[in-house]
């Protein structure tokens, strides 16, 4: 995954030239299967040669250390760290979720991410302690901004811990409007929302909020969030033991006819 991320990131760099990759290798004195295999994330290329290219291409200085951190990665995982404590809104995130072709998420304590409303994510966003305050709009926006992707295109598996709707999130107006939203979404023939009821007790969703992106020509990605860090793992094993967890939230969860019937129930005593 790291390397397909730094090989989007260097494409980008050598589009923005205008010069078609045949030139480019030329310019570098390099042969062009080289650069092909670079910006296909295969490797070929110490980090001077990354270096030059970059340069080359005039990327800005920010993007330039972005991808050279990239290029040193290793490893069956990638961690990435932001400087304003926005875990969900950093680029590589994005870049997976519209990659994407089918999304499955589990949340226990808040509505999933791409379901929440305009209103909910302020009030969640307000009350972090990652946000400065001047960078809360932004940070707002950002975070609406990825619902675009909830199109028929691509399919989405929402598992939701029933305690999750019970959490008044910015009082009982948007409380309620969220609960509508829900049901309004659950009706796309391309999104299943499906509720983990507290009956349920003890099951293998308690180990944490996680989810799984699956792709039309890559291995699946797990993306874990944190409050200063986000994670994302392409290992089979680790993949494995995360679709594994989803197994047993499907057996756990109630169908989607029972899970609209329990979101309409809590709507219904907010009215």
């Amino acid at each position: 995954m790291v390397g397909r991320e730094f090989g989007n990131g260097v494409r980008a760099a050598v589009e923005s030239t205008g010069l078609i990759q045949r030139r480019l290798a030329e310019l570098l004195g390099w042969q062009e299967a080289k650069l092909s295999d670079m910006l296909a994330g295969k490797g070929g290329v110490n980090e001077l040669e990354v270096a030059t290219l970059l340069a080359y291409c005039r990327t800005p200085l920010e993007e330039r250390e972005r991808l050279q951190a990239l290029f040193r990665e290793s490893g069956s995982f990638y961690a990435q760290f932001t400087d304003d404590g926005v875990p969900d809104q950093v680029r590589t995130l994005i870049n997976q979720e519209q990659e994407a072709i089918e999304i499955i998420d589990w949340s226990m304590i808040l509505v999933p991410g791409l379901l929440q409303i305009f209103e909910y994510i302020q009030a969640v966003t307000a009350k972090a302690q990652t946000v400065s305050e001047e960078n809360i709009p932004k940070t707002v926006a950002a975070r609406a901004a990825r619902a675009e992707i909830l199109e028929y295109s691509r399919s989405f598996t929402f598992y939701i811990h029933e305690q999750a709707l019970w959490l008044p999130v910015g009082g009982t107006e948007v409380w309620r409007e969220q609960l509508a939203h829900l049901l309004r979404l659950s009706v796309r023939k391309y999104i299943s929302i499906r509720i983990v009821p507290r009956s349920a007790g003890m099951h293998a969703g308690t180990s944490g909020d996680f989810r799984l992106m699956k792709f039309s020509k890559y291995p699946p990605v797990v993306y874990i969030e944190s409050v200063r860090c986000c994670l994302f793992f392409d290992d089979k094993e680790t993949v494995d033991t995360y679709e594994n967890i989803l197994k047993d939230l499907a057996g756990v969860a109630l169908d989607e006819e029972e899970s609209r019937a329990v979101i309409n129930s809590i709507l219904e005593g907010l009215q």
